[in-house]
């Protein structure tokens, strides 16, 4: 037995590692009692079951708030109805299994994979540390993206609708309608599971209930956007943020910056006659993996595993991807953004630096900036670069 568990291949021993990871962090959270953010999701069920507002708040029973859409409450349904620590073990290992399966679903050869895995790792662990969704969400995305390509609207769409009414970032998927082939397939599906999904709630609490949990919910969102600008925030790690921490100017409104953001990111899905390279596809799947971290006020440390899974996606579809320059940005990417906002950074460096002036968000933000070049100017189809697909 142990010389089999040796021959296990590289790839092999990242999905250990991703678990292993998940699991240290629940014995270590559970047994120094410091699992605020999964209480808050475990509680959201019960709070659901007894119709008491998901959106107020609670200190007797945790500290900060509930941010998720009212179908969260019954996705947790089988983590909140498990004793506390298996539903919590169940919560962090369901997260690494997402981000594992829709990874290892990508069309990359396995030394892709484990090397997609491997620089993605510090990020995973900031966020499973945390006991966040982010690791679940990133694999949404993913997952919408190769249904898509796939030819499985039916299925994409399912996690396209299923994200979006959990944390919205994924209805960033709704962009992959239009590299589907069966446009009306996806039209039709998303509507069927948005109907499915918007009261499968109700399963769990009162039709009645659920219609007013979600207007709260945009409610509570949109509060929260005003409490996310300010300079001690721990969130605001977004290109707003560090505009107005740079310029020292609280005041700067969000929307003029989103909406540039936004036509930078949707200028290259003009480029129709591109759609059919698989480079130009999946470099887009990149971009939208940054774009919805580094404009939402939301943005925080454990956000980023979003991000930097788009950063890496896109550093290893290049034709050269190991170039000096290329080698420079995945280093600031793993220290400043990885590490940045950990104890592995000297407190002296990490508070008044990274912290104060959204340094972490840096090197994504310069790296978007280089894909959207590159998504407007390079020759895709043209050039047919072609990665190797596993079937």
């Amino acid at each position: 037995m142990s010389k089999r568990v040796l021959k296990l291949t590289g790839y092999q021993w990242v999905w250990v590692l991703y678990i292993a990871v998940a699991i240290f962090t629940s014995v270590l959270k559970y047994s120094r009692n410091i699992d605020n953010n999964y209480k808050i999701f475990r509680a959201s069920y019960g709070h659901a079951r007894e119709e008491k507002t998901l959106y107020g708040f609670y200190p007797q029973e945790y500290g900060d708030e509930y941010f998720y859409g009212p179908l969260f409450t019954a996705i947790i349904a089988p983590s909140a109805l498990l004793p506390h620590f298996w539903g919590f073990l169940l919560w962090e290992v369901a997260n690494a299994i997402m981000i594992l399966v829709a990874v290892h679903l990508l069309p990359f050869t396995l030394r892709q994979k484990t090397q997609l895995l491997l620089l993605c790792a510090i990020e995973y662990a900031n966020s499973i540390f945390y006991m966040q969704a982010n690791p679940a969400i990133t694999g949404i995305i993913l997952l919408s993206f190769i249904l898509v390509e796939r030819g499985r609207e039916k299925w994409a769409t399912l996690f396209i609708v299923l994200g979006a009414l959990i944390k919205l970032y994924p209805v960033i998927g709704l962009t992959f309608f239009l590299f589907s082939k069966n446009k009306g397939r996806f039209v039709v599906w998303t509507a069927v599971w948005s109907v499915v999904f918007f009261t499968l709630p109700m399963l769990i609490s009162s039709p009645e209930f659920v219609l007013n949990s979600y207007p709260q919910w945009l409610s509570a969102l949109h509060g929260k956007v005003g409490l996310n600008a300010y300079f001690d925030s721990s969130q605001d790690i977004c290109v707003m943020g560090v505009v107005r921490r740079i310029t020292g100017n609280i005041n700067i409104p969000n929307p003029p910056i989103i909406i540039a953001g936004a036509i930078l990111y949707l200028l290259p899905l003009l480029r129709f006659s591109q759609y059919k390279s698989f480079k130009y596809r999946i470099m887009m799947l990149a971009s939208a993996l940054i774009f919805i971290v580094i404009f939402s006020t939301g943005a925080e440390h454990p956000t980023f595993i979003i991000a930097v899974m788009g950063v890496f996606i896109w550093m290893l579809v290049q034709d050269k991807p190991y170039t000096t320059t290329n080698i420079i940005l995945i280093v600031l990417t793993l220290v400043i953004t990885g590490l940045g906002l950990t104890d592995a950074m000297p407190r002296f460096i990490r508070e008044p630096y990274i912290a104060r002036y959204s340094v972490k968000a840096w090197p994504v933000i310069v790296i978007w900036g280089i894909i959207i070049y590159q998504l407007l100017t390079e020759k895709f189809v043209e050039k047919d670069g072609k990665l190797v697909v596993q079937n």
